[in-house]
């Protein structure tokens, strides 16, 4: 596939995700898929593997967090895609606002997603996820 139609479909995954469209998102996914999210002692860290693994990561996003995503920028090369953007939201358990910058790195294999490694500010996620002494905020 063209360059061109690789950034759209990464587009149309992100507006998708925006939507909270799950049925569109696997639609615009491989069923093998890998997302990758560093991290440690936080729910959505690890590797999520196929639409069983996407469908898990969501359901637990959706449960942990309040966030909304802004890619700003796509720079592709053959079937690689990197977007970077902001998340801004909270974590439900605490009540705390976060503010992440990313990058992802997006493979695009025959129309369909195939996998993501996220780059991300893990301490902004760590922090907000930490209790105070006193609990939730």
């Amino acid at each position: 596939m063209s360059i061109e139609k690789n950034i759209q479909t990464v587009k149309d995954f992100f507006a998708t995700i925006g939507r909270g469209d799950r049925d569109g998102l696997l639609a615009l996914v491989g069923e093998d898929i890998e997302w990758i999210i560093p991290g440690e002692d936080w729910p959505l860290a690890g590797t999520h593997r196929g639409h069983a693994g996407l469908a898990d990561l969501l359901e637990t996003a959706s449960k942990t967090m309040e966030t909304s995503t802004e890619p700003r920028e796509y720079v592709a090369q053959g079937d690689r895609v990197l977007v970077v953007g902001v998340a801004t939201g909270k974590i439900k358990a605490t009540n705390k606002p976060f503010k992440d910058d990313w990058v992802f790195a997006v493979t695009v294999r025959n129309g369909k997603v195939m996998k993501i490694r996220e780059y991300i500010d893990t301490q902004a996620v760590a922090r907000a996820s930490k209790m105070d002494a006193s609990g939730p905020a």
